[in-house]
């Protein structure tokens, strides 16, 4: 059987490579750590989550949730690697960054139809490859591709993560929202504490990104301190919202709350929930200081922002990711316009799969936009006037045929009929 190459060890790549090689296929990763890094990474392992260790919700009331039943539905290895790595977060799957890298490398590496190259690619190759160089690809690759398609870019953020230790948990409480365990730590704000924070956000000093525009900002990524300067509310109505949550020291739902997510198996680190950044070091120490229980809170990490690019997929790629008019050639991850971890996994997924079955002379699977990797399928190939990196929603997948008021019911419904279609294709 022909040999494939995949160029990146992210979660694209490495799903890819792990659905090529399960199917009896070799395949060449192609990986320029440890030699070479994005500003972004800082590890030497495959699949590093830079951004979130959050996976998102696992319900299947919620789209992602979804996704990622499909995903394990189909024997995916990043999810295989995100349930061993599994830390408390309430109804959403978190994972230990070190552990789920550390699952995805052993597990490629000691797999017989896989041969691990560390070097830096250069150029598209000219057939039976995917390349699954994620939003930060640069350098030759990143102009080979930008003349060949063309290119735009966003920009993404990173949320800050403390330390455990740091934080005064006299002052916070231990909770998800509506009772579903106590998974989050929370820092509760009364109007007051609120109104002075939300000032000092806006007065703050933002570090300067080249070529940043406000209105090229991933809506999902958005920076606190941009989405605060849409009105005094936005905050309270959106990351630092309270719904669902009572501080038992008083017995009622604080004005706003500051959740935190535990970063690691240990419970070493935590994660600012929505907190994503471009506030200089300087004053993320200053102004988030102000938030109850952070006021010496030790930071593991600052926010940081960088530029993510992506191709204008409709017209470029079919709805298995191949490059129309290509032999074979396919691509992979954010750098289609997917947008999230889990999103990007399951993109690497459908072209490991559509480039396996063919080399096996059989036609690649199609999925059906009644599920979610069908709808991610179809947006990436669907002509928009403003083609934009998306995360999967309800909104993409067909609708059920039958009206279902109850909202929970509903999705519920097109779950049941998405997974019953991804049990047929298997």
């Amino acid at each position: 059987m022909k040999n494939v190459t995949v160029i990146g060890a992210g979660l694209a790549g490495c799903e890819a490579t792990w659905q090529l090689a399960s199917r009896g296929v070799p395949v060449t990763l192609v990986e320029m750590k440890p030699h070479k890094r994005t500003p972004a990474h800082t590890a030497d392992g495959f699949a590093e989550l830079v951004c979130s260790n959050s996976l998102r919700s696992d319900r299947l009331t919620n789209a992602v949730g979804l996704l990622k039943e499909e995903m394990r539905r189909l024997d995916s290895l990043v999810m295989r690697a995100a349930d061993q790595a599994r830390v408390p977060a309430g109804g959403a799957l978190a994972v230990d960054r070190a552990v789920f890298s550390s699952f995805v490398t052993d597990a490629l590496k000691a797999h017989p139809n896989v041969s691990v190259v560390s070097m830096e690619a250069t150029e598209i190759p000219e057939a039976n490859a995917i390349v699954a160089t994620g939003p930060l690809t640069a350098g030759p690759l990143a102009a080979a591709i930008a003349e060949r398609f063309g290119s735009l870019s966003f920009y993404d953020a990173a949320a800050p993560i403390v330390t455990a230790e740091s934080i005064d948990q006299q002052k916070t409480f231990h909770q998800s929202r509506y009772g579903r365990g106590d998974d989050y730590l929370n820092c509760p704000m009364a109007a007051p504490e609120y109104d002075a924070f939300y000032q000092a956000l806006l007065e703050a000093e933002t570090a300067p990104v080249h070529g940043f525009e406000e209105k090229h900002v991933f809506e999902g990524c958005m920076p606190v301190e941009s989405l605060a300067r849409r009105g005094k509310l936005s905050l309270a109505f959106g990351p630092m919202k309270p719904v669902g949550l009572t501080d038992p020291r008083t017995g009622k739902r604080p004005f706003a709350v500051v959740q935190l997510r535990q970063e690691d198996a240990a419970g070493v680190l935590y994660n600012l929930v929505g907190f994503q950044t471009r506030l200089t070091f300087p004053e993320q120490r200053r102004v988030f200081g102000m938030i109850p229980g952070l006021e010496n809170a030790e930071f593991a990490r600052f926010g940081v922002m960088h530029r993510n690019t992506f191709i204008r997929a409709p017209g470029v790629l079919d709805r298995s990711f191949r490059v129309i008019g290509s032999d074979n050639v396919y691509f992979a991850g954010q750098i289609t316009g997917v947008e999230g971890y889990v999103e990007s996994a399951a993109s690497g997924l459908v072209a490991g799969l559509s480039l396996a079955e063919p080399l096996d002379g059989k036609a690649p699977p199609a999925f059906p936009p009644i599920t979610a990797i069908g709808a991610l399928c179809r947006h990436i190939s669907t002509e928009t006037r403003d083609y934009q990196p998306m995360n999967i929603s309800f909104g993409l997948i067909d609708p059920y045929p039958e009206r279902i008021r109850d909202k929970a019911r509903r999705y519920t419904a097109i779950s049941e009929r998405a997974l019953l279609a991804i049990d047929e294709l298997r």
